[in-house]
């Protein structure tokens, strides 16, 4: 086991986390089209929300679609940082096996790590593929030899959050400071240690963005009061066929005289 160079996690994270998080962010936002956040939003929750307007609603529906993009960016960037600091501290290494994303052998034990973002993670059918994944690695690694003798570990770990039952049925799940302390070798701090290296340059990045944002803003408003409003008004049913009618096109606005 290496001793983590905290100097060596922040270099790591700031030449990565332009590429690695707001570079994609950015071009995610880039590459949305107003078809893209209408087909993904649920049109019935806002207007049982009695929205109104078509900026609140493009509002609602972008913001809605960037964060759900934002999450998945940054939680992959975050298991690359995750894999850094293992690599560092126990030459551990991205794994080949299915739904399992970093493996590391400790003393006499392999230990076999699916990083998730935070602990709520995914429903019962995903938590159930979870299971069938370690221990389709487990017969895997068992018949194949892999293990040379080895004791099998297998770790759910998140990000960020706290779940204080991290004993399961087939592994152990471990949130925040248990993960990040887990991997390091023993570093207590390092879950808040990554803090101050994960903002850099976020001020320039997003300035960046909130430009872009409000430009599609924008565009989507005026997009959808030609495509969905009516004197103004919202069509709900136009935007409903839209969204949910199993014959894609749109129903042809009527001119008012």
């Amino acid at each position: 086991m290496n001793e983590l160079r905290l100097a060596e996690v922040a270099s790591f994270i700031e030449n990565h986390i332009g590429p690695g998080f707001h570079d994609k962010k950015i071009d995610k936002v880039k590459r949305l089209t107003l078809n893209d956040v209408l087909r993904r939003k649920n049109p019935y929750l806002y207007r049982a929300k009695a929205t109104l307007t078509a900026n609140d609603y493009i509002t609602a529906v972008l913001d809605a679609t960037a964060s759900s993009a934002e999450e998945t960016v940054f939680g992959n960037f975050l298991e690359r940082v995750a894999v850094f600091v293992c690599e560092s501290v126990f030459k551990g290494r991205k794994s080949s096996a299915v739904g399992i994303d970093l493996e590391f052998d400790y003393e006499n034990t392999r230990y076999l790590v699916a990083i998730k973002s935070g602990p709520k993670w995914g429903n019962s059918s995903s938590r159930a593929k979870l299971k069938t994944n370690f221990i389709t690695a487990r017969k895997t690694l068992s018949t194949s030899g892999g293990l040379e003798g080895r004791s099998i570990e297998f770790i759910e770990g998140c990000c960020y959050g706290i779940d204080n039952n991290f004993k399961k049925d087939f592994h152990r799940k471990l949130c925040g400071q248990r993960l990040w302390e887990f991997i390091s070798g023993g570093n207590e701090q390092l879950y808040t240690q990554l803090i101050e290296p994960i903002g850099f340059s976020a001020n320039e990045r997003n300035d960046e963005l909130k430009v872009l944002y409000a430009a599609k803003l924008n565009l989507f408003t005026a997009e959808f009061i030609e495509r969905f409003c009516d004197a103004g008004v919202i069509n709900w049913q136009r935007l409903v066929t839209y969204n949910s009618g199993k014959h894609v096109p749109i129903i042809p606005r009527l001119d008012t005289a």
